[in-house]
C-alpha cells in the first residue's frame, strides 16, 4: 500500500473513468485521503493481513499514487512486473525503491522484472490489476479491453507469464465502456463476483460466465447498482483465521442481502471508509491494494 503524499483530482484521467467525482466541498482531500488510507491498513492489519506500507512521494504530482495495483503485480514465482500506464502522470508513481525493500527488508524473492513500460510509446496501455483480473492458480486473465486495456499489452503479458487471456467489453448504466476490469469483477479462492449484466454482448456473457465456472467459482453476480457502488473492487486475502474479504464501507452499503449473503460464504468482511478516495480517485478498495504473492527468501 502507498500512503498518498498529494491526493486529489487527475484531470488525465477524468476522460476514460467516469467513477471520479468532484472534490468540491471536501475541504483538504489530501489529509482526508490520507486519514482514510490509515483507517483501512489498519482494519487489515487488525484482521492478520499482513499490510506492508510506503510512504509517497512528497514533492511530486501524483494525485492517484494511492492505486499501485495499476503499475505494479508480484507473482507467486517470484516475477515482478511493470506496467504500461495511460497518463503521463501516473508513470512517475513507478517505483524501484518499492521493489527493493520488497526484495530487502520485507524479506520476498524477486528473480525477473516484467517490464512492460516501453509499449507507452506506441499507445498500448495494461494497467497491473486493474486491466487483468488474475485467476493465479488456473493462470487465466480477465481483462475488459478499453482505452486503459490494450489488445496487444494484453498478448505481451500472457506471452510473458504464460497466461490465458479471456478478454470482453463492458460498460456502465449509461453505456459509457468500463475503465478497469476490477470495477466489474474479482476472484477469490472460491467465489467470482462479476456484474454479468454489465458485459456487452451475450457471447461474451456466456464465455466469461463459462470459464469462472470451470474454474469451480460459485458466481455472484453482481447488479449495476451495486457495481456502481464498487461492490466489484474487492479482494479477498489471508486474515488470522483465513480468508477475509476486504471492501470499502459504501461498498459493504450497497450490497443487497442476498449479495452479502453470499460472500459471507467466502470470508469475514474488513471494511473502512474511504469515501473521499472512492469520489475523488474513482476507485475502490481493491485498487488501493498490490497483492503480494512472492514466495518468501529461506
Amino acid at each position: 500500500m502507498i500512503r498518498p503524499a498529494q491526493f486529489g483530482s487527475n484531470a488525465e484521467t477524468a476522460g476514460s473513468n467516469f467513477f471520479q467525482g468532484s472534490a468540491a466541498g471536501l475541504g483538504d482531500a489530501a489529509l482526508r485521503a490520507q486519514h482514510e488510507f490509515d483507517a483501512l491498513a489498519l482494519a487489515l492489519a487488525n484482521a492478520g493481513v499482513r499490510v506492508h506500507q510506503f510512504a509517497g512521494q512528497h514533492g511530486a504530482a501524483l494525485p492517484d499514487e494511492v492505486f499501485p495495483n495499476n503499475w505494479l503485480s508480484l507473482h507467486a514465482d517470484g516475477t515482478a512486473v511493470l506496467y504500461p500506464m495511460l497518463a503521463p502522470n501516473r508513470r512517475r508513481e513507478r517505483r524501484r525503491d518499492v521493489l527493493d525493500a520488497l526484495a530487502g527488508s520485507c524479506g520476498y524473492r524477486i528473480d525477473r522484472v516484467v517490464d512492460l513500460t516501453a509499449l507507452e510509446a506506441s499507445a498500448k496501455y495494461l494497467e497491473g490489476t486493474g486491466s487483468v483480473v488474475l485467476d493465479r492458480v488456473g493462470r487465466v486473465a480477465y481483462a475488459c479491453l478499453s482505452p486503459r486495456t490494450h489488445a496487444e499489452a494484453l498478448g505481451e503479458f500472457a506471452h510473458a507469464l504464460r497466461y490465458e487471456v479471456v478478454p470482453f467489453s463492458a460498460v456502465d448504466a449509461a453505456g459509457r465502456p468500463i475503465y478497469h476490469t476490477n470495477v466489474v469483477l474479482s476472484l477469490g479462492t472460491r467465489f467470482a463476483a462479476l456484474c454479468v449484466q454489465a458485459i456487452a454482448s451475450t457471447e461474451e456473457r456466456r464465455s466469461v460466465v463459462a470459464s469462472l465456472e470451470a474454474s469451480g467459482r460459485a458466481v455472484i453476480d453482481l447488479s449495476k447498482a451495486e457495481l456502481e457502488g464498487f461492490c466489484g473492487n474487492v479482494l479477498e486475502l489471508e486474515g488470522a483465521k483465513g480468508p477475509v474479504i476486504a471492501l470499502s464501507a459504501a461498498a459493504l452499503r450497497s450490497l443487497t442481502a442476498e449479495t452479502r449473503r453470499a460472500f459471507e460464504r467466502h470470508g469475514g468482511f474488513v471494511t473502512a471508509d474511504i469515501a473521499t478516495i472512492e469520489r475523488i480517485g474513482g476507485g475502490s478498495v481493491r485498487c488501493m491494494l498490490a497483492e503480494v504473492a512472492l514466495p518468501r527468501k529461506p
